[in-house]
C-alpha cells in the first residue's frame, strides 16, 4: 500500500478482481461494491497520511464514467489533494484493464473526506506532513 501527499499525483492503493457474486441486475458489477472498495483505499491512504485514525465524513462528486465487469482488473488509486487540521480530502479513482485492451479505462472517480479521530471517535488535528 502507498500513500500520497499533496502534489505527488495518484498512487496505486487496492487492486483486486471483481466476482461473479458482486454482479447487479444488469450483470454489471453493484455500484455499492465499487464505492466500498473506494472509501477503503481512500481510508487507508487517509490512515496512512494522518498517523492514525480516520473515518469517513463526505462523499463528493462521485462519477460513475463506465460499468465493470466480471473479470476486469481493479485498480483504485488516491491522491491526496487537501489536508486540513482534523481531515483530510483524497481523490479516489477507479480504473480498468479489460480483456483484449491495452489501456486502463477510467470507470469512476470521486472525492473523498475523511477526519482523523482518537480513541472516542473525536477529531483530533492531523501531524505536520514529513519532508519529501
Amino acid at each position: 500500500m502507498t500513500s500520497s501527499f499533496p502534489g505527488t499525483g495518484p498512487q496505486l492503493t487496492i487492486r483486486t478482481i471483481p466476482k461473479p457474486s458482486d454482479i447487479n441486475y444488469n450483470g454489471h458489477i453493484f455500484g455499492g461494491w465499487i464505492l466500498s472498495q473506494m472509501d477503503i483505499a481512500g481510508g487507508l491512504a487517509a490512515h496512512q497520511r494522518a498517523g492514525g485514525s480516520v473515518a469517513t465524513v463526505a462523499i463528493e462528486g462521485m462519477k460513475f464514467h463506465h460499468p465493470v465487469l466480471v473479470n476486469d482488473l481493479f485498480s483504485v488509486y488516491t491522491n491526496i489533494v487537501k489536508t486540513g487540521r482534523t481531515s483530510l480530502t483524497v481523490h479516489v479513482e477507479v480504473k480498468v484493464m479489460r480483456s483484449g485492451l491495452v489501456d486502463e479505462i477510467l470507470v469512476t472517480e470521486g472525492m473523498f473526506v475523511f477526519v482523523r479521530i482518537d480513541e472516542n471517535a473525536r477529531p483530533v488535528p492531523i501531524a505536520s506532513a514529513p519532508a519529501p
